[in-house]
């Protein structure tokens, strides 16, 4: 899958935009880049943000229960319950901000029946433990795929040019780093962070098991991301890749938020490579591995607020910034509307 964004024409037209509103050119920094990413991203000049939608992907992960997570594998379960009553973070972030929030059951460990805002997208409960075989099947790991392509592609089809990811599952941020250690050839141990607060003698356990892990996969390092996925995986990271690439393919704009949803974005980017042209890096996470998907990715963050909690609540942040973005662009008078004199 190979895609891109046309460049020529919108890109001069808008470009001469930007640089004739009402400010000496540049002055508004990193907001100028932006506006033009969104309308190329669109190819308008004229882009709008319409229906912008925060999607929450959730799912168990095997190795939970080894001890690669200072929390216990049905806090997934009881966070997702937290979510549909309204009262975690990215819940307050998304009221907050104006974004329509869903909850995403990728693959939960239980049994949540039919509810408003949740949807039914359940692989199975939970992947397996990766540190005694691979996560997910092949046929599990491309369900997940076209599962989250089919949401993405519904919500663009209903008129949503802005989509936002975040996810939860507990030990997902330890699937995270050997997904990003084995794509980015980064060392495992640059990888592993404390990911909910574990302790030294946590981190240390998390380490050991990982390097078990990927001792027990003994992948080449020429494998393709997609074995890499199925082998380490959640089914909310593949779904989350799986949308990812089908919103692009649509000129949906993307938000990505911290350190997991970075390793889907790396699974997607080996597949189509131009991707990151469509996306917005919300944020730095505070997870030692995102500063090596961030380099593999080229990516620059919006923000940097020590963040390590997920939920998409970096890209819940950062999306006023990103509405200020296409506002100045649609909005500012130009030197010509105003009047005002431009640079002698």
């Amino acid at each position: 899958m190979q895609f891109s964004i046309p460049p020529t024409a919108v890109v001069a037209g808008l470009q001469a935009r930007i640089d004739g509103k009402t400010k000496p050119p540049g002055s508004l920094g990193r907001l100028e880049r932006l506006a033009l990413q969104i309308g190329q991203v669109q190819q308008s000049l004229t882009p709008s943000l319409d229906h912008p939608q925060l999607l929450v992907f959730a799912g168990d992960h095997g190795a939970a229960g080894a001890g690669v997570s200072a929390y216990p594998p049905e806090v997934t379960w009881q966070m997702v319950e937290n979510f549909l009553a309204g009262g975690a973070a990215i819940n307050v972030f998304a009221r907050q901000n104006g974004l329509s929030l869903q909850i995403i059951d990728a693959g939960v460990a239980y049994d949540f029946g039919v509810r408003p805002g949740l949807v039914d997208a359940k692989i199975a409960a939970g992947t397996h433990n990766y540190l005694e075989q691979p996560a997910m099947s092949a046929s599990e790991r491309d369900t997940a795929l076209a599962r989250g392509a089919a949401i993405a592609r519904g919500l663009a089809d209903q008129g949503c040019r802005v989509l936002a990811f975040g996810e939860m599952g507990i030990g997902n941020s330890a699937a995270a780093a050997l997904l990003t250690h084995h794509l980015t050839g980064t060392p495992l141990a640059d990888c592993v962070g404390r990911g909910t607060g574990l302790d030294d003698a946590g981190l240390a356990r998390k380490q050991r098991l990982l390097a078990q892990a990927t001792r027990r996969a003994a992948l080449a390092p020429e494998a393709d991301a997609l074995t890499v996925l199925a082998e380490f995986g959640g089914f909310e990271i593949a779904m989350i890749a799986g949308a990812m690439l089908a919103a692009a393919e649509r000129r949906v704009l993307l938000l990505v938020d911290g350190f997991i949803v970075t390793s889907a974005l790396l699974v997607a980017a080996a597949i189509a490579p131009n991707i990151g042209d469509y996306c917005v890096f919300c944020h730095r996470s505070a997870e030692p591995g995102h500063l090596a998907q961030l380099h593999a990715l080229h990516a620059e963050p919006l923000l940097d607020l020590g963040l390590r909690l997920g939920e998409g609540t970096g890209a819940a942040l950062a999306w006023p910034l990103v509405r200020a973005a296409a506002a100045f662009l649609n909005e500012m008078a130009s030197f010509a509307s105003a009047g005002v004199s431009g640079q002698a």
